[in-house]
């Protein structure tokens, strides 16, 4: 079996972070990360610069497949709305840039790479670097995104 790029996005509207790895006969290996960033004002640029950095993330990694944080439910219906227009444009360019979407809960996630649904941000900050064996710790919206891609790989069970 060859290879499989998994790009795991954790949407925002103000900090979209993004994390690529490479999973192979029960290994996994880090690719790369980072955060696409939108300057303030309205929405809709905003999610057009969300659109064009992950096309560019998908073009410059190649993965195969997205794994793509599911919205929970917030306290304020237009932060929950404006999360969801995020994920949107998440989706819409996972899949123009012909990738497989799959869409992991938080609490999944944390349990996947933590071993607990209740993990802290920097649990998993802590077990992304460690199962990545990283020198260096991700920015906090990269560490969430390379953890969507774990627990994706792990739920193929590569």
């Amino acid at each position: 079996m060859s290879a499989v790029r998994v790009l795991g996005i954790d949407p925002g509207t103000r900090v979209t972070g993004y994390g690529v790895v490479e999973a192979e006969r029960g290994r996994i290996r880090y690719i790369g990360s980072g955060c696409v960033r939108t300057a303030p004002g309205d929405m809709a640029p905003r999610l057009a610069e969300i659109y064009r950095g992950l096309t560019e993330v998908i073009s410059t990694y190649g993965p195969r497949d997205a794994a793509v944080e599911e919205v929970f439910l917030a306290r304020n219906p237009a932060s929950a709305i404006k999360l969801g227009q995020a994920r949107g444009v998440a989706i819409a360019a996972s899949v123009a840039g012909d990738l497989a979407v799959h869409e992991y809960a938080a609490r999944r996630v944390k349990q996947a790479v933590v071993g607990t649904g209740r993990a802290s941000k920097e649990q998993v900050q802590h077990m992304v670097c460690t199962l990545l064996s990283l020198q260096g710790t991700p920015q906090e919206d990269a560490a969430d995104a390379l953890a969507i891609a774990i627990c994706h790989v792990n739920t193929l069970g590569l």
